[in-house]
């Protein structure tokens, strides 16, 4: 892998943020032919390392994000062929399953929550299929006898993120990608015109084009104009991983979703045995602590839904930051200060929405305008942010761990 002393010249591109987001924006861009660098002390970490993957559309749905809805369709629909190239790219395995999705209720009160997201489902032209609780059964015979209905969704599916980001990383090395391992720690700006960036280490880098793609750290970057800053939040999340011993494997065939009392959980299972707990929102800035009341919470839910799981041994514990928009979609393309581009907010959706995100900002970085698909998505549809209540960044400590 290229570092950073393999950089002479001002690249085409300097992406800040080295997640997923970042890394698919600097793929495609490098595929594009243009010079890429990234800015970040550890890529391939921050909100991946905490997310479960879910390629969930459909299941995801929620009232008041149609809009929302054509993308994560759109970037379902390109994973098939976006991980077969990006496998061959970095010859890594990404841990993609079309195993699909079984959403299921424990009550009469969460059975009709359910309904409800069937009707909207319906509404939409999307593919689900409701069942009885027996018939939920049939296919997971570890749910309980509680279980008084669900949803099949046979068009959701599941990647491991920390795979996916191991692969862009790799892809993204071969296509020469150059990588500073270091904290950008203000974006530069001269002439009304974005410039680069100054890492924490004290160097300058100048760049043609930047993408601020930081995450929930892209909202206080210093240097970025307030006006152009983008409202960005954190939302804490918390999530388990279990093993499922071999003798006992499979537990589950295929992502479970469940409303509990009013309350969401997932389960994911990956094929290595793996079983993903998810997961917590919490409204608690920059704080990343596991808490015993988020792994209680978890584990309680978790239980009536597959009473099995507390036989499980809990090998993992973990509390990630999601980037959080206004209206919970993603900020893409282009801002109002020329040569500054966003990739960020992509909130719940960031897995699933890599491929067409990629897509995107290479387009942008291009041609200087989204594709017709992502346009809904300008950083534009905000406007001006208001002076009066700037994004209060973490301490250093914490931004290094909260890394994109």
């Amino acid at each position: 892998m290229q570092s950073s002393s393999a950089c002479h010249t001002a690249p085409d591109v300097l992406v800040v943020g080295g997640g997923i987001i970042g890394l698919v924006t600097a793929w495609r861009a490098a595929q594009r032919g243009l010079s890429t660098a990234v800015a970040d002390p550890d890529p391939g970490g921050g909100a991946a390392r905490v997310a479960a993957g879910m390629l969930a559309a459909v299941t995801e749905l929620h009232y008041g994000e149609q809009t929302l809805l054509g993308l994560n369709l759109a970037s379902a629909a390109r994973y098939p062929a976006f991980v077969a190239e990006l496998e061959a790219a970095s010859g890594l395995d990404t841990g993609y399953r079309a195993c699909g999705t079984l959403a299921v209720a424990l009550d009469t009160d969460d059975r009709a929550e359910l309904r409800d997201l069937h009707a909207l489902q319906r509404r939409s032209g999307l593919a689900s299929e409701w069942l009885t609780g027996r018939e939920c059964r049939r296919l997971e015979p570890m749910l309980a006898p509680a279980v008084r209905g669900g949803l099949r969704v046979d068009g959701d599916h599941q990647i491991d993120p920390r795979r996916l980001a191991t692969a862009l990383l790799a892809a993204c090395a071969r296509a020469g990608v150059v990588f500073h391992r270091v904290r950008a720690d203000r974006l530069t700006v001269a002439g009304d015109r974005a410039t680069g960036a100054v890492l924490a280490d004290g160097r300058a880098l100048t760049a043609g084009q930047t993408v601020l793609a930081a995450g929930s750290l892209s909202g206080g970057l210093p240097g970025v104009p307030q006006e152009v800053l983008p409202p960005v939040r954190p939302v804490k999340g918390q999530i388990l991983r279990l093993t499922v011993p071999r003798p006992y494997a499979p537990f589950l065939s295929r992502t479970v979703r469940a409303v509990v009392r009013g309350s969401h959980v997932y389960l994911v299972p990956r094929e290595n045995g793996e079983l993903i707990v998810g997961a917590t929102s919490e409204e608690l800035g920059w704080d990343t602590t596991v808490t015993a009341g988020g792994v209680y919470q978890l584990l309680r839910d978790a239980h009536e839904l597959v009473p099995g799981i507390t036989e499980l041994p809990l090998t993992e514990t973990l509390a990630g930051l999601r980037p959080c928009s206004p209206d919970n979609a993603p900020l893409l393309g282009p801002t109002a200060l020329p040569g500054l581009q966003l990739a960020t907010g992509h909130y719940r959706n960031g897995v699933l929405l890599t491929p067409v995100t990629g897509d995107a900002l290479a387009t942008a970085l291009t041609t200087g305008a989204l594709p017709a698909e992502a346009r809904a998505f300008s950083p534009l549809r905000f406007g001006a942010r208001p002076t009066a209540s700037p994004t209060v960044l973490p301490s250093d400590s914490v931004r290094q761990e909260q890394s994109a």
